[in-house]
C-alpha cells in the first residue's frame, strides 16, 4: 500500500533550515529561531537523504527547545529544530530503505535531512492521506490510542474526561473512547472547538473551561465520578478533576501545557489524600517509551479511519517561514486540527 493525496513537491537546490537561536523562556516564540540556507547534504554509507514534505508542530517541542527538557537532551543552539516530519527518500545508501518510499521520522525543521534508519519512526505505507501519517498515524494518534488503552484502560460504560479535547491528541481520544464503549467528556478553551468536540470528535458533552462552570456541570454529567482522566494540561484543571474522580479511577498524565515554567517547580494543592482515599492510579506517558506498540496501534487507527470510525482535521500552513511562530500559536490554541507546515 502507498499513501494517498500526495502533494506536489520539488527538489530545491539548497536546504532551508529553522535553527534554534536561543533558549526560550517558557513557550518558544518566533524570535527564538532563525532561518538559513545551506548546501543540500550528501548521505554517507549507512545513511539516507529525505526530502521533507510536511513538518510537524508538536507541544513536546517546547521541552526539546528548553533547558527544562527532562526526558531528552535539549536541541543545541544553532542547530535545526528537532521535529518529526513526513518526507520521501531521494537517496539511500543503506540496506532496507529504498529510494522513493515515504517515511515519518526525526527529520527536523528543514527541507532535507540526512539520517540513519534509527531516525525512522514509521514507514508511511498505509492508504491514508500522506499528511495523516504525521497526525492520525503519527505521535498524536499513537499517543491517544496507546495512552488511553494502556494506562487509562477504559471499559464499556466508563466516563472519560479529556483536557484539550479539541487538540491534535484530544480529538482522537474522544473518538477512541467512544469506539471502546466509553462515554467521553471534553474540556477546551474555545467555543468553536467545543462544537467540534460534540459534532466531530465523539464527545457526549464538552465545555469551554474559560467561560463556564465546568466543574459544576461535570458533577451533573458524571454523577458517579470520572473513571479515566486523560490530562494534557495539569495545573488547576487537574487539581479540580482529582476531587471528582471515581474510586479506582485512572489519571493519564500526557502533558502539562497550562504550567508556564517548571523552573522553579510550581506548587499547588496537595493531592496525596485524593489519591489515597479514591485509590487512584496516576501514570505519566511519553510516547517514545512505547515503540513496540506503534505497528499495532497504527493498524487499528488506519482500519478505523477506513471504516469511518475516526475523523480528523488539519491546520496546514504553507512555507518553512511559518515554522518559527508555530509552537507559540499551538499553545495559544490558534490551530484548528493537527498543526503541519507544508514545505513541498
Amino acid at each position: 500500500m502507498t499513501p494517498t493525496a500526495i502533494p506536489a513537491y520539488g527538489l530545491p537546490a539548497s536546504n532551508r533550515r529553522v535553527l534554534l537561536a536561543r533558549r526560550p523562556a517558557g513557550i518558544p516564540q518566533a524570535e527564538d529561531f532563525s532561518l538559513d540556507a545551506v548546501a543540500v547534504p550528501e548521505p554517507e554509507p549507512g545513511q539516507i537523504l529525505v526530502r521533507n514534505i510536511y513538518l510537524s508542530v508538536d507541544p513536546a517541542q517546547r521541552g526539546w527547545a528548553s533547558a527544562e527538557a527532562n526526558y531528552s537532551q535539549p536541541v543545541p543552539i544553532g542547530e535545526p529544530m528537532r521535529a518529526l516530519a513526513v518526507g520521501r527518500v531521494v537517496r539511500s545508501r543503506t540496506e532496507g530503505v529504498r529510494e522513493g518510499e515515504f517515511l515519518y521520522g526525526w527529520f527536523g525543521w528543514q527541507d532535507y535531512a540526512v539520517a540513519t534508519p534509527q531516525a525512522i519512526v514509521r514507514r508511511a505505507a498505509e492508504s491514508v492521506p500522506l499528511s495523516a501519517h504525521a497526525g492520525l498515524l503519527g505521535i498524536n494518534g499513537l499517543t491517544a490510542y496507546i495512552a488511553l488503552t494502556e494506562l487509562g484502560r477504559p471499559v464499556a460504560g466508563d466516563t472519560v474526561l479529556v483536557s484539550t479535547a479539541g487538540g491534535a491528541v484530544g480529538a482522537f481520544v474522544g473518538q477512541i473512547a467512544r469506539n471502546l464503549g466509553a462515554r467521553p467528556l471534553g474540556l477546551t478553551g474555545d467555543d468553536a472547538k467545543v462544537e467540534l468536540c460534540r459534532s466531530r470528535y465523539g464527545y457526549d458533552e464538552a465545555w469551554n473551561y474559560k467561560t463556564t462552570d465546568w466543574a459544576a456541570q461535570l458533577g451533573g454529567a458524571a454523577p458517579g465520578g470520572v473513571n479515566v482522566y486523560f490530562d494534557n494540561v495539569g495545573g488547576v484543571i487537574l487539581d479540580t478533576t482529582l476531587r471528582r474522580m471515581a474510586a479506582g479511577g485512572r489519571v493519564v498524565q500526557c502533558g502539562t501545557a497550562s504550567v508556564a515554567s517548571w523552573n522553579l517547580p510550581p506548587t499547588g494543592p496537595r493531592n496525596e489524600r485524593e489519591i489515597l482515599t479514591r485509590r487512584l492510579v496516576w501514570s505519566g506517558f511519553v510516547i517514545f517509551d512505547h515503540a513496540a506498540r506503534f505497528a499495532e496501534a497504527g493498524a487499528t487507527l488506519a482500519a478505523w479511519y477506513g471504516e469511518d470510525r475516526l475523523t480528523y482535521d488539519e491546520d496546514i500552513a504553507e512555507g518553512i517561514e511559518q515554522a518559527p511562530d508555530a509552537i507559540r500559536a499551538l499553545y495559544a490554541g490558534e490551530n484548528r486540527g493537527k498543526k503541519l507546515i507544508y514545505v513541498g
